[in-house]
This record gives C-alpha cells, sequence and structure tokens, in this order.
C-alpha cells in the first residue's frame, strides 16, 4: 500500500512519519503519570520512548516505579521482531486508602521484556502500559489519548502527529 501522506507539522509537533524502521529507543525528558481504579499507580520522569514509523510513541517505565502489587505478571507472550520476547501483566489497582481491597483489573494492559534483543537492553525490567485500559496517563500533565487499535500501544499527545497505524485502512502500511 503506498504511503499515507502526513498530516502537517506545526512548531514543536513531531510526525510518526519520521520515526524509523526499525524502531528507536530513547530516553524522554518527560514526567509521565498512570491513574487506575482512581488511584495514581505510576509517577516517574524516568522514561523510555521506542519510536516507530507510523506509531505514536510507546512508553517504558521502571517496574519499580508502579505503587506495590500493581502489576501481577499474566499468562501468554507475544514476539516483536526488533525488541524480543514480551510477558504480559495485569494492571491491579488498589482501592483507595486500601492496599488489601482491588477496585479494579485490567487484563494483559501491561507488557515488558525479561530478554531484550541487542540494542533495545535498556528496556529490561520497564514496562509499557496501554493507556485505552487505564483511567488517565498523562505526559508532563497532558492526558494521552491511546492510539487506535486494540494491539496498539501508543501514547497521542498534541506535540505528535499522525495519521497513526491503527486507523481503519492502515493494517498494510
Amino acid at each position: 500500500m503506498k504511503r499515507p501522506i502526513p498530516d502537517r507539522v506545526k512548531p514543536g509537533q513531531e510526525s510518526v512519519w519520521d520515526y524509523p524502521r526499525p524502531p528507536r529507543l530513547e530516553r524522554q525528558r518527560a514526567r509521565i503519570t498512570i491513574t487506575f481504579g482512581g488511584v495514581e499507580i505510576l509517577d516517574t520522569d524516568d522514561v523510555l520512548r521506542v519510536l516507530e514509523t507510523s506509531h505514536p510513541p510507546v512508553y517504558y517505565l521502571p517496574e519499580d516505579a508502579f505503587e506495590t502489587g500493581c502489576l501481577v505478571p499474566a499468562s501468554g507472550s507475544s514476539m516483536c521482531e526488533w525488541k524480543g520476547a514480551a510477558h504480559y501483566f495485569d494492571v491491579v489497582a488498589p482501592a483507595a486508602g486500601s492496599s488489601a481491597t482491588q477496585s479494579g483489573v485490567a487484563p494483559r494492559a501491561a507488557w515488558g521484556y525479561a530478554r531484550p534483543m541487542p540494542g533495545f537492553e535498556l528496556l529490561r525490567r520497564r514496562v509499557a502500559v496501554y493507556p485505552q485500559y487505564m483511567d488517565r496517563c498523562t505526559v508532563d500533565g497532558e492526558t494521552a489519548v491511546p492510539q487506535p487499535g486494540e494491539f496498539y500501544g501508543g501514547w497521542i499527545t498534541s506535540g505528535i502527529v499522525g495519521p497513526f497505524k491503527g486507523i481503519p485502512g492502515s493494517h498494510s502500511w
């Protein structure tokens, strides 16, 4: 299929059509927060992002930055030709004010790479989260919009322009 026409880039924005394939891993100076079940389960400025042609950034965050007990290993795995074998986590939110009672579970809503492939070693002990299953995910205070499509885990902010993989008709991009 022919490459789509990229959206116009304004000052301060990035086009996903300028991202590389194979993808690039880079540090980002940003504060990321994630809220689930009405509870903030992550607040960190230790941020890595993966940039891949046609996809908004996927943020990889330290496992130990999540609230204790929020990441529960889940069954199944998948394979990325560049990053390696992914394993999944259920995201579990403690009830406000009580770590003993659970107020929500998002099955397989996060993933990581125990043994990333060469070039992606920094992803070890880091986790990415599907924003569509969380209450709110922010990048420097801005609420991120989930990348279209069930399979994708990119976060769209005002600084990122598409069109994005996952919209109807984008399967062969």
